[in-house]
């Protein structure tokens, strides 16, 4: 099922249709969400996750759940953030983010955007040595 809009020239005359699959929207929502500070990853299925370790495509609608319904347009959001993150903040940037860029992109109405955190992540550190101790 793809959203389909008619443009119209004046109000008699039609000069087509836009039709937007699911899947580019998916696309916009994942980039939206994953560009927002504190965000530290989209979750996905465990074989888009294993896909990608093993150098395949980068899969940007991970983590990203579209509904076209009659009204607009409804997203649930799976995201893990970064330890000590205001997780309500993130997830309002990520809201405001991802429902401009739709609406920018496309000029669809977005009636809600549902971020669920599944996860925390802490920073990475570097690996010890017993070769950088000095005595």
């Amino acid at each position: 099922m793809a959203y389909t809009r008619d443009l119209r020239k004046g109000q008699d005359e039609p000069l087509g249709k836009i039709e937007i699959a699911p899947e580019v929207i998916g696309v916009i929502a994942g980039l939206a969400a994953s560009e927002v500070e504190q965000v530290a990853s989209m979750q996905g299925g465990f074989a888009t996750e294993m896909r990608e370790r093993f150098g395949g495509a980068v899969n940007y609608r991970k983590g990203v759940k579209i509904d076209l319904v009659d009204d607009g347009i409804l997203v649930d959001l799976y995201c893990t953030v970064l330890f000590g993150a205001s997780i309500p903040l993130v997830a309002e940037n990520v809201q405001d983010a991802v429902r401009s860029a739709i609406f920018n992109m496309t000029g669809l109405h977005v009636l809600e955007v549902n971020v669920h955190v599944v996860g925390v992540q802490f920073e990475k550190t570097e690996p010890f040595s017993l070769d950088d101790l000095t005595f």
